[in-house]
């Protein structure tokens, strides 16, 4: 069997996958897209006013505003930027992703990413990107951090150079969405630290640190303080989904 020929049926191979129609995630209406234009227009078309410093909507205030939490007690992390709320039907793309293995929803979110960075062009552009980093247990249950899985795309479609390995949890911690917010700053508290080789990469660089789902941000924050004893300048959260307040 030539070369040439094994070298056309590879090719085959990798284009096969695009050419399979495949099923919107949340409408189930057959196509090629992971979501179809209808659901995308219906749910994330809409940019409202979110406070610049930790993504919660705003009401009647401009998009670079601080809500008043931020303004009497400022987080470690200088900025958030989201793609959508965390509420129905989009909450089902991110348990599809991370507790239904369809690792294809990722690169959408990439996406929905890059986009909200885009429609804030006064906020600057973070120098190198991070996620955040999942205990070894849930690693290995889930055999993948869903976080790495959208971060790995929206570097390449931005340019922000991923450092995957910056971050590494130095202790278990209960799942933060078992606890009420009071317990999950404590949940969190120096449960994360810079690998020993990267310390002297961040400082004094801007740094972005990604994760699917921002709730009440005691994990971001907590990550942002260690990051900034370390040196770096700058923290932006980058979150595809952040919990509106009950």
């Amino acid at each position: 069997m030539s070369y040439r020929f094994l070298s056309r049926i590879g090719t085959l191979l990798h284009r096969l996958p695009s050419a399979i129609p495949s099923s919107c995630a949340l409408c189930g209406i057959d196509g090629e897209c992971v979501l179809c234009a209808d659901c995308r227009h219906s749910h994330f078309t809409a940019s409202p006013a979110r406070c610049r410093q930790c993504g919660l909507p705003l009401s009647g205030i401009g998009d670079l505003a601080q809500c008043g939490d931020c303004l009497r007690s400022p987080p470690a992390f200088d900025a958030t930027v989201v793609a959508s709320d965390y509420v129905a039907p989009v909450d089902h793309l991110v348990l599809a992703l991370k507790f239904g293995n369809r690792l294809a929803i990722a690169s959408l979110f990439a996406d929905l990413l890059r986009d909200a960075l885009l429609r804030q062009p006064t906020l600057p552009m973070p120098e190198l990107m991070t996620v955040v980093p999942l205990s070894r247990q849930r690693l290995a249950e889930r055999g993948f951090n869903q976080s790495l899985e959208i971060a790995r795309p929206l570097s390449r479609s931005t340019g922000i150079a991923l450092l995957p390995q910056l971050l590494e949890r130095t202790r278990e911690t209960r799942m933060q969405a078992s606890l009420p917010p009071p317990e999950r700053q404590r949940n969190v508290r120096h449960a994360f630290s810079v690998t020993a080789d990267m310390q002297e990469s961040i400082a004094g660089k801007h740094l972005a640190v990604l994760d699917d789902v921002m709730t009440t941000g005691a994990t971001l924050a907590e990550i942002a303080a260690m990051l900034k004893r370390h040196g770096a300048a700058r923290v932006t959260n980058l979150a595809f989904a952040r919990t509106p307040p009950a």
